[in-house]
């Protein structure tokens, strides 16, 4: 098995917030990122398919048709937007990195299946300290 991975890049703010909580429940847990005036990142979202090569082209995956499915579905839907308001997807989810990923998972599997791939991985970094991964 062959493991291919293609990196996009956004832009993105959001507020981890809790409305069944109090203000005060809220910052104890989610300390600066429950800011009433939203806080952002510059995401990675790393996208990694398995298979074999093709005896034709020798590719598991095309990695440009690759990176046109992901900023069709994920990047221009997020890019430079508000996680909690502007994204119709996350709407009365928090938009935690945890609970992002698992959209993404759900939004790529299909379009990357059509096109011929398995999605083996998708790895999300909000810093360079902070990322979470998904096996769907």
């Amino acid at each position: 098995m062959v493991y291919v991975i293609r990196k996009e890049h956004f832009n993105a703010a959001h507020r981890l917030f809790n409305p069944a909580w109090s203000e005060e429940k809220n910052q104890e847990v989610f300390g600066l990122c429950a800011n009433n005036n939203w806080h952002g990142h510059n995401f990675e979202l790393i996208v990694t398919v398995k298979g074999k090569p093709d005896v034709d082209t020798g590719f598991v995956f095309d990695l440009k048709q690759l990176g046109d499915i992901i900023k069709k579905e994920i990047i221009d839907k997020v890019d430079h937007k508000n996680l909690n308001l502007d994204v119709p997807y996350l709407t009365g989810i928090l938009p935690s990195t945890e609970n992002l990923i698992i959209k993404i998972w759900e939004i790529l599997e299909a379009p990357i299946a059509e096109a011929g791939g398995t999605l083996a991985k998708l790895r999300l970094e909000e810093t360079e300290n902070n990322f979470v991964e998904y096996f769907g």
